[in-house]
């Protein structure tokens, strides 16, 4: 496990370092339980006051989770290992949103898919300016997860259908007007900010150390996401999106189409649901009904084969456009798992 992730205590602050570089950080399922653990024995801590999470190397704080054996199980029929994976981790994504104590993460490069379930979830999400934050599951025929749609429901406006359907990547001044992070610290000053809250204990170090972000782009478009993602289903925004010629819509229409139909689809769906019910037990539960049967019934399996087997990034979807998912689809890949759905007082996975 150690040459995966660094758990400790330093000081007063529980450590917890991704330390597979070579990988982007790739969260595996050992991984996600050895941070649940870390997480258990620390609620209750004196010794620890806080919590610091950060990654060795440059080019990513977490890239996503490593689906290489989920593939490869997938691909035999095997379908529990990818249902166990999702609803471990998505209870580890419940206890670090509901730790008792401030959970500071550093989030350099890139932060994707299970990536931002690691470091988006705190009470102190910090970026610099390497950060690039962004929910590309579409892309490989998954719908965003580990608890991320409720952070997309949060988000001013109409930005979380946006960004969840087209995979957009936030630099940090994006991530903090979306509010899926809360401060710039220059990269150089982190060093300098780990130790003294080691040291210290105390979070308002990160007040003390943050600037005022960069300039948002995101913050720009955000009138030009209100008015086209603002439909009660993905076909009307990309409806919307046909009337115009303009740049960013244009943009947008081909990022949606790069994705899986029927990914980008329930994407939409399971954003509207996670801001009705406003919590992370239920935006997780509704990630897990689609999770759950993206192997058999969607398109996970050919999405991972296109972007990171063969990687010819030429996926053959199930459904040929957005055009061919019909409602009652959508509706069959959210509906509820019964005694095998996820829910955060049950000990383990159910087959």
């Amino acid at each position: 496990m150690s040459e995966e992730i660094e758990i400790k205590i330093l000081g007063h602050a529980g450590r917890i370092t991704l330390r597979r570089p070579e990988a982007l950080n790739a969260l595996s399922y050992a991984m996600c339980l050895a941070i649940e653990a870390a997480l258990d024995a620390w609620a209750n801590d004196d010794r620890v006051a806080l919590i610091v999470i950060d990654a060795e190397g440059d080019r990513a704080f977490c890239a996503g989770g490593d689906i290489a054996q989920m593939y490869e199980a997938g691909m035999r029929g095997d379908y529990a290992f990818g249902h166990r994976f999702w609803f471990d981790e998505y209870r580890m994504n419940a206890k670090l949103f509901h730790f008792p104590k401030p959970v500071v993460s550093l989030m350099q490069g890139y932060t994707m898919g299970g990536g931002v379930g690691i470091g988006c979830h705190g009470s102190h999400r910090i970026v610099c300016e390497t950060s690039k934050i962004a929910l590309p599951e579409c892309g490989i025929g998954l719908a965003p997860d580990v608890g991320s749609t409720l952070l997309l429901a949060r988000a001013p406006g109409r930005l979380g259908e946006y960004l969840g359907t087209t995979g957009t990547r936030m630099g940090p001044g994006d991530a903090i007007h979306a509010q899926i992070a809360d401060y710039f610290v220059p990269r150089a000053d982190w060093p300098a900010l780990i130790a003294t809250l080691c040291d210290s204990g105390d979070w308002e170090a990160v007040d003390s150390a943050a600037l005022p972000p960069p300039a948002s782009p995101l913050a720009d478009q955000q009138a030009a996401v209100d008015a086209f993602f603002g439909g009660e289903t993905i076909r009307d925004c990309v409806n919307l999106l046909k009337l115009s010629d303009s740049d960013f819509a244009q943009s947008a229409l081909a990022a949606i189409n790069a994705g899986s139909p029927l990914a980008v689809a329930c994407t939409l769906e399971l954003v509207h649901r996670a801001r009705l019910r406003d919590t992370i037990e239920n935006a997780l539960e509704q990630e897990y009904r689609f999770s759950y049967r993206a192997m058999e019934h969607g398109d996970f399996l050919e999405g991972i084969r296109a972007a990171i087997i063969d990687k010819d990034k030429s996926p053959k979807w199930r459904h040929a456009s957005l055009d061919d998912v019909a409602a009652i689809t959508v509706a069959g890949m959210l509906m509820p798992l019964g005694a095998a759905g996820w829910n955060m007082q049950a000990k383990g996975y159910v087959a």
